[in-house]
């Protein structure tokens, strides 16, 4: 189906029809699951992992033929508040050493066998303050959502999603605190070392940008709150849900870009699984608000979708259990 950016009420309303979980096929390799040379139960987490891409590739024998990692970059205007230890040319800095193949992501992409994209969104023009007002104005917002859903390749198997941009971790918070309720310290962290009167700063803007902007729609407060990677990361999300891409979120920011989509409708994210729990002050507590239960708990922070390539490998260790173990008749036991 196709995503209507024509404005973010028309997004909103034709979300109703995404495509569902394929029930049989999921049914189908958990039935395949217990005629496995193996007692019920005993591969834990990885029999769930096999039989949750079974549902979403409509297969009782899922496979990854291809994985795409995307990256998302954004600058944001908060970054004027002081709410950072490091400035924001660094977020251009990092995805030139992206395209070199220097990060972190790239060698974990190499290893686990994913297709990386890096897209740089406006890098030269940040969005603005959202203690002062909207961060992106309407317009922006789509424009952000429609360039992460064409980003996205149809014929991947898998795709794991990452971000990087100086402040993205006060944004963040705000989204989680604007969407999730509860209070500004609930969600605001450290992120790339803030500390002290930073920390405290970080936790204001927070504080008055969801204050200021209370009683917006959910994807109204993505546009008034998030950062253009924020809502690139929505979009993608929405794509793939559409070709019916499994998706492995990252941590703390990555999770807390699909928020609003969560807002409107928990079932949104049903194809997504989140990669690892962050080390994040916050992730904790918005996996439990989601109902998501993480892949890994390595204690990362880093984003760039390093926990997601991470635990790629571990869904490729899953699907390769389910697809070439023997079954109890086939092996000759029983």
């Amino acid at each position: 189906m196709k995503l209507d950016f024509s404005s973010l009420d028309a997004l909103a309303a034709g979300l109703t029809d995404l495509p569902a979980i394929d029930h049989k096929a999921a049914e189908a390799a958990q039935a395949r699951q217990a005629e496995l040379t193996k007692p019920p139960g005993s591969l834990g987490r990885l029999e769930e992992l096999a039989i949750f891409m079974a549902g979403w590739q409509g297969a009782a024998r899922p496979r990854i033929d291809g994985a795409q990692a995307l990256v998302f970059a954004g600058n944001h205007g908060i970054c004027a508040q002081g709410v950072n230890p490091f400035p924001q040319e660094v977020t251009a800095a990092m995805v030139a050493n992206f395209n070199a193949g220097g990060a972190a992501i790239n060698q974990l992409c190499r290893v686990a066998g994913a297709e990386m994209l890096v897209v740089a969104l406006d890098l030269d023009r940040p969005t603005r303050d959202f203690t002062q007002g909207p961060a992106m104005d309407e317009a922006e917002a789509l424009d952000a959502l429609r360039q992460g859903a064409e980003a996205v390749d149809t014929n991947a198997s898998v795709l794991i999603l990452g971000e990087m941009g100086i402040g993205n971790s006060t944004v963040a918070a705000a989204l989680a605190h604007g969407v999730l309720g509860g209070k500004a310290e609930d969600w605001v962290g450290r992120g790339t070392g803030a500390v002290g009167d930073v920390l405290t700063k970080k936790r204001d803007v927070v504080r008055d940008g969801v204050a200021r902007h209370a009683g917006l729609s959910p994807l109204g407060l993505l546009a008034a709150l998030g950062g253009r990677e924020q809502a690139a990361i929505a979009g993608a999300v929405l794509a793939a849900r559409a070709a019916r891409i499994p998706v492995m979120l990252d941590g703390f920011i990555c999770t807390a870009s699909t928020v609003p989509l969560w807002a409107i409708d928990p079932e949104l994210l049903g194809h997504c699984l989140v990669a690892h729990r962050s080390a994040e002050g916050g992730h904790a507590k918005m996996l439990e608000a989601m109902g998501k239960r993480p892949i890994l708990d390595l204690g990362m922070a880093l984003g760039e979708g390093s926990g997601a390539a991470v635990a790629l490998s571990v869904l490729r260790h899953a699907l390769a259990m389910h697809d070439g173990m023997a079954t109890f008749s086939e092996a000759g036991i029983g």
